[in-house]
């Protein structure tokens, strides 16, 4: 019977254990080993927990599958995007493409019209303000360059007159992109960023042009190296340039508008007649036929007919249609650009977003760090060769730098590397110049290629001399707070200035000299006390040490800020939404007095009922300690 109850025992002692892992197992925890069970129930238990999956396990299945379905459905959605994409930039650079047809339009032979002063156009300043001019009125540089061609094949203008417009033409071309960032402007940040990112083109074409056009006056520089390398080599006329690009968008903006741009060139140089002619085209040139007879063959000959576009034999006048083509294209080019921003937002967002900012942002590992800037240049002139203009490389750029994918600092050597290949795609189309241009559109191409090349080894090399993000930073901050400033600048930089430069030239150069002279001391003075005031003030005098003594709107954009808002009833909910400074101070208080009442609430709470003396507390300044004794917060005692 001992040995029967030890047994008995010994069986209840090893069935224990079993118990208490099933319920382990079916509570979910898990079971552990027990140590005073059998080698063979240890192996049924662990045979046991191999083969039968725990609750945890069997719960997490499903919502595994869950996560893989719509991990399947999101990446099924972003490949639905691509196309969509895809679609949204052809539209894009059409939309590019028939904004610059509107442009010349509405003012070709303007544009043409100001190259026929040659007097003008002796003075370099004039020359270059010319070239902007321009260069923004048609939205092509391709065009006001082969303007600048022809005149010099035909003795018309000499080429170190020339360069200066080479020179405005490259800073004209650079409104696109800050006209495409003004898109951006609903989200301040956003636009932030995406004005920097157009406007660092600006500042160093300008940086450029400040330093290398009075080089040029002076010796000469990039005028005679072009004439040796030209003079040096036996260049004969070539095959046209490729069209990449073009190929694709052509066949839709043939559809819409046709222009004959030899009417520029011919009121450029001289040819009164071609201003009652219509750019419109209306009659095309098709391909070689072979016009077949019953008897004989006659010889290929080309076929004119009817060209077939919207604006075709309409009867409109030039400007009409280019008013009716500015408003179509940036009506696209703003649905595009929203659209493209929205789509960018949604691909690149998360982990894809983190993936490529590195990848596009981070520098090659060291020692090779220095060489990333250059590797940008390169893929930004690859880039800039295929699809053949510069404008639409960096406009495409912009929402990019806009929505953070591309920093500032990578944004510059993309641009300057587009600059380099916009230049080649110019070497390429003058190689295909008849012979009576083929050396002057080769010289204006190299000048052009010299002046951007020049420009990179002046601010590129060195991180102290790399000013333009500097000043694109500058600029977007100072657009972000002020949003009308974008349109202000564009203006300014781009139209008033160069007009009343112009304007002063055309007066002679005592005039242009006794008022440009005194401006610029001013300008250069003013910017030597910022950068003063900034780095060094101890060095100036103490009333120079800050603009204050001078009346507010002579330092501050601020009552302009309150004039523009009352002036414009649109902004005005907008203005109340983007506070000045006393309303930001305001509202900080307020939100201080709001965190301490709550704070007070709080403590109230903490107790069984309102202490009076806690109304003390409510009553004293922020941040002062304030000490309770505990044996007395249920008396009506003063805090001490």
């Amino acid at each position: 019977d001992a040995s029967k109850g030890m047994r008995m025992h010994d069986t209840q002692l090893s069935s224990q254990p079993k118990l208490s892992q099933e319920e382990d197992r079916e509570s979910g925890i898990g079971s552990t080993l027990d140590l005073c069970s059998t080698s063979e129930g240890h192996n049924q238990h662990a045979h046991h927990h191999s083969s039968k999956p725990t609750f945890r396990e069997t719960d997490s299945l499903p919502k595994q599958k869950a996560v893989s379905q719509n991990k399947t459905g999101q990446l099924l959605i972003n490949l639905s995007k691509i196309p969509l994409l895809l679609i949204l930039l052809f539209l894009f650079v059409c939309s590019l493409d028939t904004m610059s047809s509107a442009f010349q339009l509405a003012g070709g032979k303007v544009a043409g019209g100001i190259f026929q002063d040659n007097a003008v156009l002796a003075n370099p300043v004039a020359g270059l303000v010319v070239g902007i001019l321009v260069t923004v009125l048609v939205q092509s540089s391709s065009t006001s360059t082969s303007i600048v061609v022809s005149l010099v094949a035909s003795g018309l203008l000499e080429v170190r007159l020339a360069v200066p417009i080479i020179m405005g033409s490259n800073i004209g071309t650079s409104v696109t992109n800050t006209i495409v960032a003004m898109m951006q402007a609903a989200e301040r940040t956003e636009f932030q960023r995406a004005f920097a990112g157009a406007t660092i083109h600006d500042c160093f074409n300008w940086l450029s042009v400040l330093v290398l056009l009075p080089l040029e006056v002076a010796s000469g520089l990039m005028s005679q190296l072009s004439y040796l390398l030209v003079t040096s080599f036996k260049l004969q006329p070539g095959k046209e340039a490729p069209e990449m690009l073009k190929v694709i968008t052509k066949p839709v903006t043939k559809l819409i508008i046709q222009l004959d741009k030899c009417v520029i060139t011919e009121i450029a140089m001289g040819n009164e007649d071609m201003r009652n002619r219509s750019l419109v085209k209306e009659w095309c040139q098709t391909d070689l036929v072979t016009v077949m007879a019953p008897s004989l063959l006659l010889s290929p000959a080309h076929c004119v007919t009817h060209c077939r576009h919207l604006f075709v034999s309409t009867g409109l006048s030039d400007l009409t249609v280019g008013l009716i083509l500015l408003a179509g294209s940036l009506a696209v080019l703003c649905t595009c650009l929203l659209l493209l921003v929205k789509l960018l937002n949604a691909l690149l967002k998360g982990q894809v977003a983190k993936v490529i900012h590195k990848v596009v942002n981070t520098d090659l590992p060291y020692p090779c760090g220095w060489l990333s800037g250059y590797m940008a240049m390169l893929v930004g002139a690859g880039v800039t060769f295929v699809v053949q203009s510069s404008s639409v490389f960096t406009s495409a750029m912009t929402p990019l730098v806009g929505i953070g994918v591309i920093s500032l600092e990578r944004a510059y050597p993309l641009t300057l590397g587009s600059n380099i290949g916009t230049t080649a795609t110019a070497l390429l189309a003058a190689l295909a110049s008849p012979g009576n241009k083929l050396a002057a559109a080769i010289q204006i191409a190299l000048c052009h290629l010299f002046f951007n090349v020049f420009g990179i080894l002046l601010w590129y090399p060195l991180l102290f001399t790399r000013l333009p993000i500097a000043m694109a930073r500058v600029l977007g901050e100072r657009t972000a707070k002020y949003r009308w400033f974008a349109v202000l600048y564009l203006l300014l930089c781009f139209l008033l200035l160069p007009s009343l430069v112009l304007g002063l030239s055309l007066a002679g150069w005592r005039v242009m000299a006794g008022v440009g002279a005194p401006f610029l001391g001013v300008t250069v003075f003013i910017a030597m006390v910022n950068v003063m005031q900034a780095h060094s003030p101890r060095y100036l005098p103490t009333k120079l040490q800050s603009w204050d003594f001078l009346p507010k709107w002579m330092h501050s954009f601020k009552p302009l800020d309150r004039l523009i808002t009352k002036a414009t009833v649109c902004c005005g909910s907008a203005y109340q939404k983007d506070p000045g400074e006393e309303e930001e101070e305001h509202i900080s208080t307020q939100a201080t007095s709001v965190n301490t009442q709550k704070e007070s609430t709080l403590r109230r709470a903490q107790l069984v009922y309102d202490n009076p003396a806690l109304d003390y507390l409510d009553e004293s300044r922020p941040g002062v300690k304030v000490l309770i004794l505990k044996g007395l917060q249920r008396c009506n005692s003063t805090p001490l």
